[in-house]
């Protein structure tokens, strides 16, 4: 059942392939929920889960672009203030493009 999740921790390095939209808003979504419920038990458990999460969330997120047909560098969009972090989520929204 959570075989996308244990997908997430395995790939946790890997910035090849891509991601399927799908599987990147679960990954999303398990994330928030196990960060919430961490965040009330223990605040020290939560940072380490934060911290724990950042490089195989950035692979993910490179992946899923990768996925929409465009190059990895697009991950700095989100720099741009409001318009760039609306822009990366259209971006994280949109289909997948067939592998050419």
């Amino acid at each position: 059942m959570l075989d996308f999740y244990s997908c997430f921790w395995q790939k946790g390095f890997d910035f090849e392939g891509r991601t399927k939209r799908i599987d990147y808003w679960k990954v999303i979504l398990v994330n928030a929920v196990l960060g919430g419920v961490l965040s009330q038990i223990s605040n020290p458990i939560y940072l380490l889960f934060l911290f724990a999460c950042i490089i195989p969330g950035l692979a993910i997120l490179i992946r899923r672009i990768r996925d929409t047909g465009r190059q990895w560098p697009w991950v700095f969009i989100s720099l741009i203030p409001v318009i760039g972090t609306l822009w990366l989520l259209w971006i994280l929204l949109s289909p997948s493009v067939d592998a050419d």
